[in-house]
């Protein structure tokens, strides 16, 4: 080749490397560009999925906490609507029955969550409040355009959220019928405010509210947010919560939120002023018609995300870049030396080769991991089966164990009567032996009894009430208890009961709850060498008194908070069931059966209600 077409080689080679290089920093500028935005795009995606599993998270746990402190009110409002001073006190106007039952309320709240308790009677006017001290009482006050006093009275229950129109506080009124619906005596309602739990989700530093059907802000971390709407309200609709006066004079205004693309995001002005964006997350509450809300901030956890993520794609695209300019160069030096262009080649299959094996290895432990992820699910999925097998023994086993439990005492006593017809047919007494197998008769009834009232833990169940003597409900359920204190029942000393004395109830259930007693009492004090068991009946006006006192170590308090709670015992062979039978059984009858207890021992009250004057 001569000098000029060597001088043209070369200056074409040098116009067609420029342009190389040319192309190669405009290609580089526009994947730079594209990069950082497909990473910033897919680091926020990212973070978004990542702040909704952990907000999903956190708010399931927050609505648990709400369902219950829902459930620990719901069920007073039923007890009292059944309450017999309730009744009275609706049914008698005396100053006295009232007055009783606002100390009775008032008491009832100091040991519940409730915020106040009252009764109305059918006008709709407060009768009895707890808070009839305070100067803001309820008592006198008429409620009859309270939706939760109108359904209760048509439907026997209701639940509604309003502002209180004495206090001015919100809260969730719990209402139930008093009476039946032909003839309703009225209402009783419990409030229930959450101020405690609107404190604690306060303390999170994260928007939590509660909304009901109506998009209208019943509970929330931010006060200012109360009674606010995350929809515009109808006009039609806002005027009918307008005029029940449910939220008072709110304006029912939207909440300073700012709905962006997705519906899931928002911008939201605080109280302190300023604005933040936030991911909204929904969780329905059971067993209400509300909806709980909560926002987690997504401003640094989405910048944060963005920024990793773009970090990561220069650095990678670094790297690439690098590569792409080292072949390049090496592309146009093998314009000049075909020796240097094969090495280069090969080295670049050699790094295929290894780049290829290094992924295959990866597939292989990526394959690895997820067969060891399906044998552990498997293996989960078993042990969860055996639990839910284990938990169903488990009742079982307590249910039976309650049986054999309650029915000890009557089967030992059927044995004892078996036992001594035999021996009264073998002197041909055939008298003795019917009248035996007529007692055994009527132990199996016992123990139908018996088993009736253990379903009735799950289901209320009531035997018929008819006058039954106290005299024979004591002898009875001594006469069962002979054949397991044989020899210890002289320390079960009765005092002289009062002629002919009836009360309401059914023999057979009362015996029962007697022969529970005793039995207590007399293994209460059995380590002692002088222990007692007074066994007295005081009869007052209309009601009759049963007193089972025993000298021995009392009940801790531990023990008496849980007294009368299912499967709670301080006996090791003991099942927990026998005083919450006894306990429903008096209350069956329109008594009451309480416990006093200190170091001299403890005493067990039983209140029935007398036949005749």
């Amino acid at each position: 080749m001569d000098a000029p077409s060597a001088n043209r080689s070369s200056a074409d080679l040098s116009r067609s490397t420029r342009r190389q290089w040319l192309a190669f920093a405009a290609l580089l500028l526009v994947l730079s560009f594209g990069a950082l935005h497909a990473a910033g795009v897919y680091g926020r995606a990212t973070a978004l999925s990542v702040l909704e599993q952990q907000g999903r998270t956190e708010a399931n746990l927050k609505v648990a906490l709400l369902r219950a402190v829902l459930e620990r009110p719901r069920a007073l409002p039923f007890l009292l609507s059944r309450d017999r001073d309730v009744s009275d006190a609706l049914t008698d106007t005396a100053a006295g029955k009232r007055e009783f039952l606002d100390r009775k309320l008032e008491e009832l709240v100091t040991g519940t969550s409730a915020a106040v308790i009252y009764v109305i009677d059918p006008r709709g006017v407060a009768v009895s409040a707890s808070n009839w001290r305070e100067p803001t009482s309820f008592v006198g006050n008429d409620y009859s355009f309270r939706a939760y006093f109108s359904r209760a009275m048509k439907d026997g229950t209701a639940e509604h959220f309003a502002l209180g129109s004495v206090s001015k506080r919100p809260g969730l009124y719990i209402s139930h019928r008093i009476g039946p619906a032909t003839a309703p005596l009225g209402v009783v309602v419990v409030k229930m405010e959450f101020d405690q739990l609107e404190r604690d989700w306060h303390e999170t530093q994260r928007p939590s509210y509660v909304v009901d059907a109506n998009h209208v802000v019943l509970i929330s971390s931010i006060p200012s947010w109360r009674f606010m709407t995350t929809e515009p309200l109808p006009a039609d609709g806002l005027a009918a919560i307008r005029e029940s006066l449910q939220f008072g004079e709110a304006p029912l205004a939207p909440l300073p939120f700012e709905r962006q693309a997705d519906d899931n995001l928002i911008r939201a002005l605080l109280p302190g002023g300023g604005t933040q964006s936030y991911l909204r997350i929904t969780v329905p509450v059971i067993s209400t018609p509300w909806q709980f809300e909560y926002l987690v901030p997504t401003g640094e956890a989405v910048a944060a995300a963005m920024r990793e993520a773009r970090l990561f794609a220069l650095l990678l695209l670094g790297a690439i870049t690098l590569l792409a300019a080292f072949w390049l160069q090496r592309r146009q030096r093998a314009l000049a030396n075909a020796a240097r262009e094969q090495a280069a080649r090969e080295e670049l299959e050699r790094r295929v080769v290894e780049r290829t094996r290094d992924l295959s290895l990866a597939r292989d432990r990526l394959e690895t991991e997820i067969a060891d992820h399906r044998e552990t699910e498997t293996k989960l999925q078993f042990v969860q089966q055996d639990l839910v097998q284990a938990n169903r023994l488990a009742i079982l086993g307590q249910v039976a164990a309650g049986v054999a439990h309650e029915i000890n005492q009557p089967l030992a006593t059927i044995r004892a009567y078996a036992d001594n017809a035999k021996v009264f047919l073998g002197r041909s007494k055939p008298e003795p032996v019917l009248e035996n197998l007529d007692h055994i008769a009527g132990l199996t009834d016992r123990i139908a009894t018996i088993t009736e009232d253990l379903k009735a833990l799950a289901r209320k169940g009531r035997t018929a009430e008819e006058p039954v003597a106290v005299r024979e409900v004591i002898d009875g359920a001594i006469l069962l208890l002979r054949s397991r204190f044989t020899g210890r029942l002289e320390r079960l000393v009765i005092a002289p009961l009062p002629a002919g004395l009836q009360v309401f109830g059914n023999r057979l259930r009362l015996e029962q709850v007697l022969i529970n007693l005793f039995q207590n009492a007399l293994e209460a004090v059995e380590p002692r060498a002088d222990g007692r068991v007074d066994v007295t009946v005081e009869v007052h006006e209309g009601a009759v008194l049963i007193a089972v006192t025993d000298n021995g170590p009392g009940l801790s308090d531990t023990i008496l908070a849980q007294l009368f709670e299912p499967f709670n015992t301080s006996k090791e062979k003991g099942l927990g069931l026998g005083l919450v039978i006894a306990k429903d059984i008096v209350s069956d009858y329109g008594g009451q059966l309480e416990v006093k207890t200190d170091a001299g021992g403890a005493s067990f009250r039983i209140h029935l209600r007398k036949v005749g004057k």
